[in-house]
C-alpha cells in the first residue's frame, strides 16, 4: 500500500532530503568512491542500536556560523574594466553544553565583515562604524561566484572560535566538538564531528539506502568511507521526533579521514549516544528534529549580532558615494 508523509520541515527551508528518489536511488548518483566494508561487510549491514556501554562526553561544544549578503557592488577600474563585489557580514559562535550539570552557555561569538571582489584596486570600505575588509578572489569575479567566497573566511572564524572555546572551557580530552555542516577544512580539530542535516546527495547503493530508511530513532548505520576531496569516515543516524517518512530525522555524521577506522567507529558510537539528546521538536523549530536545539538558539543569537541590514546597506551607499 502506498503511504504518503508530509515533510516535517517548513517548506521555506527547502527539504531535509534533496537527493532524489529515496526508494530507487538518487536521480543523479554521487560519483564519490565509497568503501562500505569499514565496520562490517556491506552484505551484513543492519541498523545498529546504541550501546549501553558507551559513555556520553561530559562536555559537548556545538559550533555554527551564519552569514548575510549586505550589498552588491561594482568597481569600475581606470582602464574600463568592471568587477562585481559583495559586501557580507558573517558570525561564528560556540555553545558549551555541560551534560553532567544540564547547563548550556554561549562561550564565544564573533562578527566579521568582508568585501569580496576580484578588483585589484578596491580597498577596505569604512561604512559608518563598520569596516568591510577586502578579500580578493581569483578570476573574473562574476557575481554568481561571490557568495561561495564567504565560506572560507567564515570557516576560519569558526575554527578560531572553536579552539579558543575549548582552551577556556574544557580541561580534559573527553569533550566532543560538533560542527553544523560538513567538516571540510575543520577536519584537523580533535574529537570533532560534522553534522549534515540536509541530504543533498546519496552516497550509498540502493540496497544500503534501504538500511538507512529502516533506522529507528537512535539507530545508526555502520561506518563507511567517502573518497571525495573533503571525504572521510561517515555514517547515518536517525534522530527522534521525525514524521515517520523514510528520510525524516536522518542526518549524516562525519569525522576526520586522518583517524583510524577504530577511532571513527568509536566516535560513531559516541555520536549515537549524544546527538539525539539535542534533537529539536516540530512545534518549536521548523527544521525539527535535525536542527539541534543549541544550534537553533545559537543561530538566532548570531543573526542578531549581525546588525540591521538596512542600516548597513545605507552606510555602504554613503561610504562609496564619494568614489564616483
Amino acid at each position: 500500500m502506498t503511504r504518503t508523509f508530509v515533510d516535517a520541515w517548513d517548506p521555506s527551508y527547502g527539504s531535509s532530503f534533496e537527493g532524489g528518489s529515496a526508494g530507487d536511488g538518487p536521480a543523479s548518483p554521487s560519483s564519490a568512491q565509497v568503501d562500505t566494508d569499514v565496520e562490517v561487510p556491506a552484505a551484513a549491514w543492519e541498523p545498529i542500536d546504541v550501546s549501553s556501554a558507551v559513555r556520553c562526553p561530559d562536555v559537548v561544544f556545538l559550533v555554527d556560523g551564519v552569514r548575510r549578503n549586505d550589498a552588491g557592488l561594482w568597481t569600475a577600474e581606470e582602464d574600463g574594466t568592471s568587477y562585481a563585489g559583495l559586501a557580507a557580514s558573517y558570525a561564528a559562535g560556540v555553545v558549551r553544553c555541560d551534560l553532567a550539570r544540564g547547563v548550556a552557555e554561549l562561550v564565544g561569538a564573533r562578527v566579521a565583515r568582508g568585501l569580496f571582489t576580484a578588483s585589484p584596486s578596491l580597498e577596505d570600505v569604512q561604512a559608518g562604524s563598520v569596516r568591510y575588509a577586502v578579500h580578493r578572489i581569483q578570476g573574473p569575479g562574476e557575481a554568481s561566484r561571490l557568495p561561495a567566497a564567504v565560506q572560507g573566511p567564515l570557516t576560519a572564524l569558526e575554527i578560531d572560535i572553536s579552539s579558543e572555546a575549548r582552551e577556556l572551557g574544557s580541561s580534559f580530552e573527553g569533550d566532543l566538538l560538533v560542527v553544523d555542516g560538513p567538516l571540510r577544512a575543520r577536519r584537523q580539530l580533535p574529537r570533532t564531528l560534522g553534522f549534515v542535516k540536509t541530504q543533498k546527495s546519496l552516497y550509498l547503493p540502493a540496497s544500503l539506502n534501504a538500511v538507512v530508511t529502516r533506522l529507528r530513532p537512535g539507530q545508526r548505520t555502520p561506518v563507511f568511507h567517502l573518497g571525495t576531496q573533503w571525504g572521510g569516515w561517515s555514517w547515518y543516524l536517525r534522530l527522534p521526533g521525525g514524521s515517520g517518512a523514510p528520510w525524516s530525522g536522518i542526518v549524516r555524521v562525519e569525522c576526520s579521514p586522518e583517524l583510524s577506522p577504530e577511532m571513527a567507529i568509536e566516535l560513531a558510537a559516541v555520536s549515537q549516544a549524544t546527538l539525539p539528546r539535542f534533537a529539536s521538536s516540530a512545534y518549536k523549530d521548523p527544521r525539527a528534529p535535525q536542527n539541534l536545539v543549541p544550534i537553533a538558539g545559537l543561530e538566532r543569537r548570531l543573526r542578531g549580532m549581525l546588525g540591521d541590514a538596512r542600516v548597513l546597506h545605507r552606510a555602504l551607499v554613503l561610504a562609496t558615494a564619494g568614489s564616483r
